[in-house]
């Protein structure tokens, strides 16, 4: 955990949250900007500052934060939803705590039109 980051203090319990799921290793919540019908996040609880830092030593999370999403997801009744993340900021990523968008119940197809 890092005294800094806002994830951080919202897995912890510090900030509240609109929380979906928790266990032991993730934590996944609403998000409080939506850009979907349905989108929620999910994050490790152990800080990663994002994909780049994915490594042997703490891909397991990675696998589990997967198996929960698919989870959740099949428990929301979701068929078609898009998991995203954002790495550095000139992709978007304004927060440094490794997340995972996911977001459903609109077309999300490219090129939009």
């Amino acid at each position: 955990m890092k005294n800094d980051c806002l994830f951080c203090a919202i897995a912890g319990g510090e900030i509240p949250s609109n929380k979906v799921y928790e266990d032991e290793l993730c934590y996944a919540f609403y998000d409080i900007a939506p850009q979907a019908p349905t989108h929620f996040l999910v994050i490790p609880k152990a800080h990663i500052a994002s994909v780049a830092e994915v490594n042997g030593g703490n891909s397991a999370v990675v696998a589990h934060i997967f198996e929960v999403i698919a989870r959740l997801c099949r428990e929301k009744g979701l068929e078609s939803y898009r998991v995203v993340s954002n790495i550095g900021e000139q992709a978007g990523q304004s927060v440094h705590h490794l997340h995972f968008h996911v977001l459903s119940g609109r077309d999300m197809t490219w090129p939009p039109g």
